[in-house]
């Protein structure tokens, strides 16, 4: 059938786009894909710290000595008496990591669609934000600095502190800590491998590799040691085949593999999780700002360092070529 000219929203003259009053169709929703996930600092300890220069103690026992037999009524005097051998005392330099908002008056007073409060709203996505930056710094390769009149102090992060297993093609930790990659190769499980055995040798229990999105795609596909390859369906078995390693089973334990959005795709860490803490001297917390007209302000704000606890009992597989095998 005809519509009539004279219908009102359809008629030439009173037609959809020019009728008055129809409210606006505005999810009460703000859909966010950024990813927030922070595999290496929910994966580590947490402590605190009281100065700018956080330091603590490391030791380890003396090498295996397959030829202590002693004689029977042996006299241990002065001579033979073994001394005492002191403790490392590593250091670490706390950071600083901000994140600033301005709201004005009128639009935190406004009716908004999503959100109530465009303070909480936006104090609460630079939080996430703040704990994205924090997991970037900590899980890359920047060396420590002290802080000077136009030089933020920075603290030694992952890649920098694995120093004593590590397998790389030319990558040099220098007296300052600096990683500089060497040429790239391919990664393989027997690089792997040889990692996880050099950090349990060293006297470590290696239980998570850390890892970027493209090499994480490479151990599930490379990689034999993957615990399983199928998930079991209730009362019929063996069912859907699975194409990712979420652990991988080495003749030393088993390790997590997790992926990281925030690791370089060059290092794989093989990480003893209890070895490693951040520590905070300030934790996240939210200022509020001296008020200079109309409108808000905030300063989100952490100081934190990373406590190696003794990095020989992790290692890494560094200078690793960055695109699918």
């Amino acid at each position: 059938m005809a519509v009539k000219a004279s219908t009102f929203g359809v008629g030439p003259a009173t037609n959809i786009t020019e009728a008055k009053g129809i409210r606006e169709d505005l999810t009460d929703v703000i859909y966010n894909i950024s990813p927030t996930e922070t595999p290496f600092m929910s994966n580590i300890g947490r402590t605190k710290c009281t100065g700018t220069l956080h330091e603590w103690q490391t030791d380890s026992l003396a090498a295996v000595d397959s030829s202590n037999q002693q004689l029977e009524g042996e006299d241990y005097d002065s001579g033979t008496l073994e001394v005492g051998v002191a403790t490392a005392r590593p250091t670490n330099y706390t950071t600083i990591s901000a994140k600033t908002l301005i709201i004005s008056g009128t639009h935190e007073s406004v009716l908004k669609a999503g959100r109530k409060s465009e303070i909480a709203y936006q104090v609460a996505k630079k939080g996430k934000e703040l704990k994205r930056d924090i997991e970037a710094l900590l899980s890359g390769k920047q060396a420590p600095v002290v802080s000077a009149s136009t030089t933020s102090r920075k603290t030694r992060a992952l890649e920098s502190w694995i120093d004593t297993n590590t397998s790389e093609t030319g990558s040099t930790h220098a007296s300052t800590y600096v990683v500089t990659d060497g040429t790239a190769r391919d990664l393989t499980e027997t690089l792997a491998k040889a990692a996880i055995q050099a950090a349990w040798t060293s006297g470590g229990d290696p239980e998570m590799m850390l890892c970027g999105p493209v090499n994480k795609q490479n151990i599930s596909s490379q990689f034999s040691g993957i615990a399983t390859m199928y998930r079991e369906q209730s009362g019929v078995g063996p069912g859907t085949i699975i194409g990712a390693a979420d652990i991988y089973v080495s003749d030393f334990g088993e390790l997590k593999v997790v992926p990281s959005r925030f690791s370089r795709d060059r290092t794989i860490s093989i990480i003893q999780k209890d070895m490693w803490a951040i520590a905070y001297l300030r934790p996240f917390k939210v200022y509020d700002l001296a008020k200079t007209g109309d409108a808000e302000k905030r300063l989100l704000l952490s100081e934190y360092t990373l406590e190696s606890r003794n990095e020989a009992a992790s290692a890494k597989v560094a200078d690793l070529n960055t695109a699918l095998l």
